[in-house]
Order: structure tokens, then sequence, then C-alpha cells
């Protein structure tokens, strides 16, 4: 099968497609005909070797994938063959024309949800489920979510508004705030520019709840507009070290919820048509390298996906 591999850590020419071995399900498995890999920001961290995770190398990235089971291993129910899946793969192994997967770790995609729309809201769906749970805004609070234009962000935008919250959101492109506001936020920031805090103060008076999921002095700025015993809900480094909470709000805690449940929830609301995961860019395997640096130039709206 063909497969996009990195053999050495470095930048994004490192990805190379290659033929490599076909998978094969082994016991309590199931191998998948990848239709759509998603990729994320982590990604370009591990690939670059400055990620919260390591790869051994060579190593084919990727996590997230959505496709059709082509068979079972031992132990799996039969009945899984010809259905459209959407999976975690365990951290890698997505960047691919075929995958093997725990079956535990397979979701039926939802009639009426493309395999894009699934791959795009597994992880993305259920970080953004979990932590506005966690959070929970309240109608009328003001809520900052960061990189509103991004895949997380973009669903949380959605969801605070969903509650009912006045929300903020912050990036770093006309075209991710424009996408922020269309999603409901009511106030867009570009939080690159200096006095980005100041407009957002004078806008709110004071924050109520802020989404981090970019740390380094973002999260940290972020957390100063934040009225005492207000909520920081930490998630993400993009930007810099993991934001630290401060001692005068409360920092959220990640709920106790079964990930998959999560995932599954967030695959429904979407069918149901109240969650629409932004995909800002479809390209093939060959362009994996050129879908890394878009990433992290900071340049794609949305989340983007890889087709075999």
């Amino acid at each position: 099968m063909r497969a996009v591999v990195l053999r050495r850590y470095g930048g994004p020419e490192e990805l190379v497609v290659e033929e490599v071995p076909d998978p094969v399900a082994g016991p309590g498995q199931v191998l998948v005909r990848v239709a759509v890999a998603g990729v994320t920001f982590v990604e370009t961290q591990v690939r670059a070797d400055r990620g919260p995770r390591r790869a051994e190398l060579p190593a084919v990235l990727g996590n997230g994938v959505a496709g059709t089971v082509l068979a079972v291993g031992e132990g799996v129910d039969p009945a899984l063959t010809g259905t459209l899946v959407v999976t975690t793969l365990g951290g890698q192994g997505g960047y691919a024309e075929l995958a093997a997967a725990r079956a535990e770790d397979v979701i039926p995609v939802p009639e009426g949800l493309s395999p894009e729309h699934a791959v795009a809201l597994l992880a993305d769906g259920r970080t953004a489920l979990g932590l506005t749970r966690a959070a929970a805004p309240a109608p009328g609070e003001w809520v900052l979510v960061e990189a509103a234009g991004g895949g997380v962000g973009s669903l949380l935008v959605q969801l605070a508004t969903a509650a009912g919250a006045r929300v903020a959101g912050a990036a770093g492109s006309a075209a991710k705030r424009e996408l922020a506001a269309s999603l409901g936020a009511e106030l867009t920031v570009d939080y690159t520019r200096p006095g980005w805090t100041a407009e957002v103060r004078a806008a709110t008076g004071g924050l109520d709840l802020v989404f981090d999921g970019v740390g380094g002095d973002i999260g940290a700025a972020a957390q100063g507009l934040l009225k005492d015993g207000g909520r920081i809900s930490v998630y993400g480094m993009a930007g810099g070290p993991m934001t630290t909470p401060d001692p005068r709000v409360k920092a959220v805690a990640w709920p106790d919820t079964d990930l998959r449940e999560l995932s599954r929830a967030a695959l429904a609301e979407a069918a149901a048509g109240r969650l629409r995961p932004v995909i800002g860019a479809v390209v093939p395997l060959e362009s994996a390298a050129s879908a890394h640096a878009a990433i992290e130039a900071r340049t794609v709206v949305g989340k983007t996906l890889l087709v075999p």
C-alpha cells in the first residue's frame, strides 16, 4: 500500500509517500480501507520532534481515519465487514491507504454524515464537547475562545453560542475571525496584535471563561482578562508552554467521561445538524508535506484532511 513515511525528524519535506507492506487485522482488530485521514497540529510537532510525544522512526503519522472495514481479526464480529466507520489508531498509521485499528475503538458513521465530517469530529469533536461539558458556559457569560478558526476552536464557538454565552473569538487572520463570527462569535480579535487584550476588556468588562488551546504568552494574557473567580479551561500548547492557572481563577478539569462516548455524541450532534465541523483543506497523500507546512504557518481555516 501507499503511505506517508517519516524516516527522520525535521521539516515537512521529511514526509514522503512510499510503498510499504499492508497491515493485517490481528486479534481484536479490524482492517480499514482509509477514505480520509485527519491531520492535527500535534502531528506537526511530532514530525519536528518538539511535541508532547515522540514517534519511533520510521513512522506513519496520523491518528484518526474513516473508511470501510475490509476484514476482521480473531474475536471480532464479522458483521463489521463492509461497515463505514471512523476510528482512532493509537497515534500512528493514518496517513495510508490501509490501517489496522482496535475493534473497540471503531465507531460506525451515523447515516447522513460524510466520512470527511466524521474524521473532522472524531478527536476535535470529543475535545470540544468534553471541554464544554466541564466548563459549562452559561447564558450571558462572556467566553473567549482562542484559535477560534481552528478545528477545536470553531466547534467551541458553536457549542458556547448554543449554550447562550457571548463569545469572543481570538484568531490570527481575517479569514479565521470571519469564520468565528459566522459561527456565532459576537466579538472577534487578532491576538497577534499588541493591544488585543485591551480591546476584549473594553468590549466585555472582563471574561467569565477562557478556552485556552494556545498557551504561551497568549494563554497568559487571556487568563489575565478573567474576572476574579472566572474559569479557565487549559487544553493545548500550540503557541508555547501550557498555561499555569492563576490562584484567583478556577481551573476546569477534564470531565470523567469515556472518550468514545464523547466521540459518538459529537457525531450524533453533527448528524442532527446541531454541530458543523469546518474543513479547510482536503488534499491527497502526496500533499502531506504541504498540509503540514500550511498548518504550521497558520494559514488553514478549520480542519485539514488527507485522501489516499
